[in-house]
């Protein structure tokens, strides 16, 4: 299981300033917990850093651990999305996770977070820190 412990980060060289910044991992994989088979992605970490970035190296390791877990690409996405958005408390964040084609499907899933976003609870949109309900448009991340 992968331990948030692990990501590092350093202090945000231009804290004045709004910039993306994005790193894209081609080499992402879990396992399907229902078939045990390998799943593979390409995970993008867009954001904008508030006082802290995510140190490459560390992030790295964070996704390779999740390599011998069984975990749902809707589940991977999001807890990837949270556990970078609790390390680095960014003005905004998006993870988009292209899965590779398996039996016929491709999967793009798309996680957002951002300080005081909403949730939606039994029909209704509440506030809530941490995360926010994600966009219907494909890889709107911004």
């Amino acid at each position: 299981m992968a331990d948030p412990k692990i990501l590092q980060t350093f202090p945000n060289p231009q804290p004045g300033r709004d910039y993306l910044i994005e790193h894209t991992h081609h080499e992402f994989t879990s396992l399907c917990p229902i078939t045990g088979h390998p799943d593979f992605a390409d995970i993008t970490v867009r954001y904008v850093a508030d006082r802290r970035c995510v140190e490459l190296k560390s992030l790295k390791l964070y996704l390779h651990a999740y390599r011998n877990e069984g975990i749902f690409f809707e589940a991977v996405t999001n807890r990837i999305c949270d556990d970078l958005g609790a390390v680095l408390r960014p003005r905004r964040l998006a993870v988009i996770s292209d899965w590779k084609a398996r039996g016929g499907f491709t999967s793009v899933i798309t996680a957002e977070w951002s300080s005081g976003g909403r949730l939606i609870e039994g029909g209704r949109l509440k506030r809530k820190s941490g995360r926010r309900p994600v966009s219907n448009e494909r890889n709107r991340a911004f």
